[in-house]
């Protein structure tokens, strides 16, 4: 099938690559000449496990190409997917403006019957607005718009896009129904089915299961909190939790805080278009609160250890806002940051993929290029992201390497009694 994917961010590039890996033609497009021109010489602009070998093939094999002629590759196309941004607005509503100047580019394009297919995340009634806007504009009225909604998660996301839990399709007749079952026929499995639902049940269906996940992470977090007070070991309440088979072992790590591209912005958009429609939406209010609350819980942690932060270096390990990636989008380790530059720390930082990024966010932080460097004379370490490469890494030098053997782990990396057993001053979340 011929395919259009207009914008090439995260979702975009993901969802294009693996559609041509599908076997089909894919024209992915861009305003942002240099980023283009980069992906046409197979250079990824972000980091992303086993992408840049699937982009590579499929340029090698002709089946996926990159323009910033976004008319032509409507007018090429069958399938257009919208793949643009929706950030957060003054009033933390989604901002629409990308995805409705795409919709009038597309309205302006029509040469015949297409299926758009919306894959950047809106709030319910966005599809409907754009069947308006491109049948308003557009001289050709023969087209059908759908809701498609992405569920990657950063870092698995080739193999979510291939090996989906489910894809839900929102449609409203039997023609973009047969052409979505066509265009996913590749990757439906019987445990992992198409869902065909209603356009506004799609749209919906994005934005509760981000705030049903972010919801698990900060229940948790308030229940580490009633741990450190009870005395308890969050671990072994969360495994407790995690056995009841209605609600399963999957988010309920307690930690830092959540953070990324997805949760926090939709979080807010989830109860802006509530308010919107005269719900209240006090749970999820209290799940953001309690995720701010938990990223600033970072530094007073670590002032237990070292009371006067002032002209003190703290080693910081994780920078991402998750591993396997380099976002750093509404990451705990810019509140920690900030929180131990105004207390006046000096701080060595370490991130497998992330410091890249990092640098164009801080000022005055040192980036190493190996975790024992950073913690070199550092009085304390505070571990911001659970990167496998830190659970095996050498204690006793680590121990060594530090001015003073303090430890703040705020992902719970590590095992209490033995982190104690070897002589550190060691705090967990909700242990």
């Amino acid at each position: 099938m011929k395919i259009a994917v207009i914008g090439t961010g995260y979702v975009g590039l993901v969802a294009g690559t693996c559609l041509a890996d599908l076997g089909n033609d894919v024209i992915c497009v861009d305003i942002d000449e240099q980023k283009i021109g980069q992906l046409k010489k197979g250079i990824l602009p972000i980091y992303e496990p086993g992408l840049g070998d699937l982009l590579k093939r499929n340029l090698s094999e002709k089946r996926i190409q990159f323009t910033t002629d976004g008319d032509e590759a409507i007018r090429k196309s069958e399938i257009i997917f919208i793949a643009v941004a929706t950030p957060t607005g003054k009033s933390y509503e989604a901002d629409l403006s990308i995805v409705e100047a795409v919709a009038k580019q597309i309205g302006k394009n029509l040469n015949g019957y297409k299926v758009i297919v919306i894959k950047s995340t809106v709030p319910v009634g966005t599809t409907s607005r754009v069947k308006e806007i491109i049948r308003t504009i557009g001289k050709n009225k023969d087209f059908d718009v759908v809701s498609n909604p992405e569920f990657l998660r950063e870092g698995e996301a080739v193999n979510d896009f291939t090996f989906p839990d489910r894809v839900v399709i929102g449609v409203e007749n039997g023609n973009a129904r047969q052409i979505m079952e066509k265009l996913y026929a590749g990757i439906a499995r019987t445990n992992h089915p198409i869902l065909f639902t209603d356009i506004k049940s799609a749209e919906i269906i994005k934005y509760a299961s981000n705030a049903m996940l972010a919801t698990r992470i900060s229940f948790m977090n308030d229940i580490a909190n009633l741990c450190e007070k009870a005395g308890a070991d969050v671990k072994e309440v969360a495994k407790g939790i995690g056995l009841d088979a209605r609600i399963g072992p999957r988010f309920l790590q307690a930690g830092a805080g959540y953070g990324g591209s997805c949760f926090p912005k939709d979080v807010k958009a989830l109860i802006h278009t509530m308010k919107g429609n005269g719900v209240q939406g006090k749970i999820l209010e209290a799940v953001e609160a309690v995720n701010e609350a938990q990223k600033a819980s970072i530094v007073p942690k670590l002032k237990k250890l070292v009371p006067d932060l002032k002209g003190k270096k703290i080693a910081l390990w994780g920078l991402a806002f998750k591993p396997k990636t380099d976002d750093m989008r509404e990451a705990p380790s810019i509140v920690i940051v900030n929180g131990l530059q105004k207390e006046g720390a000096k701080i060595n930082a370490f991130d497998p993929e992330a410091t890249k990024t990092a640098k164009k966010i801080f000022s005055d932080v040192a980036y190493f290029a190996d975790p024992y460097d950073a913690v070199k004379d550092c009085e304390a370490l505070i571990i911001v992201t659970e990167w496998n490469t830190f659970r095996d890494l050498d204690k006793e030098k680590i121990r060594r390497l530090l001015a003073k053997p303090n430890i703040v782990d705020g992902r719970n990396v590590y095992d209490p009694k033995e982190m104690k057993e070897l002589g550190f001053n060691y705090i967990g979340i909700g242990r």
